[in-house]
Order: structure tokens, then C-alpha cells, then sequence
């Protein structure tokens, strides 16, 4: 998984292809409980790049997207949001998958 590195990286990744983004931070036990399933789910949805963002150091760029509550996730499509999963509620595998296998294609 990339690291979003700047908020410039982060509107060129937005505009330029399908990612989605991963909103953590290193201390939320919640996201790093997904942490050993991440690999193999970007695997199986290899036709999006995956791009983590850590909330400490984006705070701005979380508030501009709405996201309050890690882990979450949000989808773009050559600049379109296509999907999102946002809350602060841990979040299962199937329940990943199922927000990914249900943007649009």
C-alpha cells in the first residue's frame, strides 16, 4: 500500500485513476487490526490502487473529506468519488469486500 505523502500527491492520486484511500493512524487499534488482511484484499482488487493516509499528519485533509472516524474508506474514479465507508467502527474483511466489490465497475 502506497503512503500519501503531501495533499498535492493526494489530488493527482484523487484525479488520475481508481483509488482508495485508507484514513488510520498508527495508535487505532481497530486499523491495525486489519493491517494483516490489507495485502490480500489488494490483491483481489488489484484494478484500484490503495493509498494509506494517516490522520495525524492529514487532519485537514480528513476534515475536508468528512471523514471523523478511522478506519475508513474512500473511493475516486478519475476524480469522482465512487464510494465510501466511513465511520469509527472496526471494520471486518467481508465487510472491505463488500464495500469494494460494490462501487461501481
Amino acid at each position: 500500500m502506497k503512503k500519501l505523502e503531501s495533499v498535492e500527491q493526494f489530488q493527482e492520486f484523487k484525479n488520475s485513476g481508481k483509488h482508495v484511500f485508507m484514513f488510520s493512524a498508527d495508535w487505532c487499534p481497530d486499523c491495525r487490526v486489519i493491517d494483516p488482511i490489507l495485502p490480500e484484499i489488494e490483491e483481489k482488487f488489484s484494478d484500484h490502487t490503495f493509498v494509506y493516509v494517516d490522520r495525524d499528519e492529514f487532519i485537514d485533509l480528513c476534515i475536508e473529506q468528512n471523514v471523523f472516524g478511522i478506519p475508513s474508506f474512500v473511493a475516486f474514479d478519475n476524480g469522482n468519488e465512487t464510494g465510501r465507508f466511513v465511520s469509527k467502527d472496526r471494520k471486518t474483511k467481508e465487510q472491505i469486500e463488500k464495500f469494494l466489490t460494490d462501487l461501481p465497475a
